[in-house]
């Protein structure tokens, strides 16, 4: 008997044993297998972020690629002009729009792309503006008799005689403004195709349906389209095609509306049609509902009648993460305030504001509001959340006790 028990109690030292060593085995190999997922996981990243990285190279290559056909097609229409020949050009044709650049100025630099462009385009649309460029700094007796004293300085030439640029700085600006300034204030529509067409060139543009193109109210809407700078105007008489250019239209007799290729698309006027009304219009609902302020459209923000402003400073992928947040926020305010984004790496335009509030060197995202009309400023300390930039500005109204800042507690009111 006790043989036999010495048996069985080795059998079953055994089959432990046994049992240990594999399920010892399974873990290892299952740990290698991890670890070789790992791996592998980790080689897949890398090369996700070649092929993005690859991809942004390529997509870079392109625009430059695209940006020296523009230049190349542009040398063959604008003048390259000098001391003998800027005068001569000037008294020679009826309008002449003038470029002056130094070749060292960085914001010389950016317009040039977008000079050839518009002067490509306006070839294109048998536009007679002659365009011409001229190196200030070769030929500075020639620069100093058209009063070019900065750079970049634009000038329109009418019959000889000078006026400044007044106009937005992307190629499409300087089509619209040109046009607007030499005859073409606004584009009659007269079909569905060319609606299509218009379509395809316009990215912000004004509407107007009239059933005769006269009367006071027309005239009001074409003097409108003189004096806004930097919109195009499309009119037109017929409601179907109308409704191609602003889809959302009710009205079939008079009718003025504003497009944007950004959320809040469609905007429609409600005054009274007088130039003055229309223009005030314009200028409270042209932005979208949150700018990215850049070198081209700098001037056209500063200048925006809307006094307060809310001021968010980040990265690219702040932008990303804010960006549905900000709009939220703005869509309550609409025309009130303007909401306004900005690279806090560009330090030309991030940092003189960045500077009010000790921040220069600040590289994570900020919230500031200003209001203008009295030159004050706040700064959020909280995180950018839509409702912790609601409480800042005082709203809703149940939050006025928790904002101790309130800046826009009197407009509200």
């Amino acid at each position: 008997m006790i043989p036999r028990r010495k048996t069985s109690s080795r059998f079953l030292l055994f089959t432990l044993t046994l049992l240990l060593l594999i399920n010892l085995s399974a873990f290892v190999a299952s740990t290698e297998l991890e670890d070789d997922d790992g791996e592998i996981d980790e080689l897949l990243a890398i090369d996700e972020e070649e092929e993005e990285d690859g991809s942004a190279d390529q997509h870079q290559h392109v625009e430059q690629q695209k940006e020296a056909e523009v230049l190349t097609k542009a040398q063959r229409i604008v003048l390259e002009l000098n001391t003998d020949s800027s005068s001569r050009a000037i008294s020679e044709n009826e309008f002449v729009l003038i470029l002056g650049y130094a070749p060292w100025d960085t914001r010389s630099a950016e317009l040039m792309p977008q000079f050839a462009e518009a002067a490509n385009k306006l070839k294109e649309l048998g536009s007679p503006i002659v365009m011409a460029k001229l190196d200030a700094e070769r030929y500075p007796k020639a620069a100093s008799a058209l009063q070019i004293r900065g750079f970049p300085t634009l000038l329109l030439f009418v019959n000889g005689t000078s006026q400044p640029y007044t106009g937005g700085f992307t190629g499409e600006d300087i089509v619209i403004w040109a046009r607007k300034k030499t005859g073409d204030p606004v584009i009659r529509v007269n079909s569905v195709a060319e609606a299509e067409k218009f379509l395809e060139t316009h990215h912000i543009y004004v509407i107007g349906l009239f059933d005769k193109f006269e009367g006071s109210d027309y005239e009001e809407f074409v003097k409108a389209a003189i004096s806004d700078n930097g919109i195009q105007f499309g009119e037109v008489g017929d409601h179907g095609v109308a409704k191609v250019l602003y889809p959302d239209i009710k009205s079939t007799s008079k009718f003025v509306g504003l497009v944007k290729s950004e959320p809040e698309r469609y905007t429609i006027f409600e005054d009274a049609f007088e130039m003055d009304k229309i223009l005030e219009f314009l200028a409270y609902n042209k932005f979208p509902l949150v700018t990215r302020l850049t070198d081209l459209n700098s001037v056209s923000v500063y200048s925006s009648p809307i006094k307060l402003q809310v001021m968010v400073f980040g990265g690219a992928d702040d932008f990303k993460r804010l960006i549905e947040p900000l709009q939220q926020v703005a869509r309550k305010f609409k025309s009130k305030i303007m909401f306004i984004y900005v690279d806090i790496e560009d330090e030309n335009l991030a940092k003189p504001f960045l500077t009010l509030f000790g921040l220069e060197d600040s590289d994570h995202a900020l919230v500031t509001a200003f209001d203008n009309k009295i030159s004050t400023k706040f700064l959020l300390e909280a995180e950018p959340t839509s409702g912790n930039i609601e409480v800042l500005l005082g709203y809703p109204y149940s939050n006025f006790s928790l904002s101790e800042c309130r800046i826009f507690l009197s407009f509200m009111k």
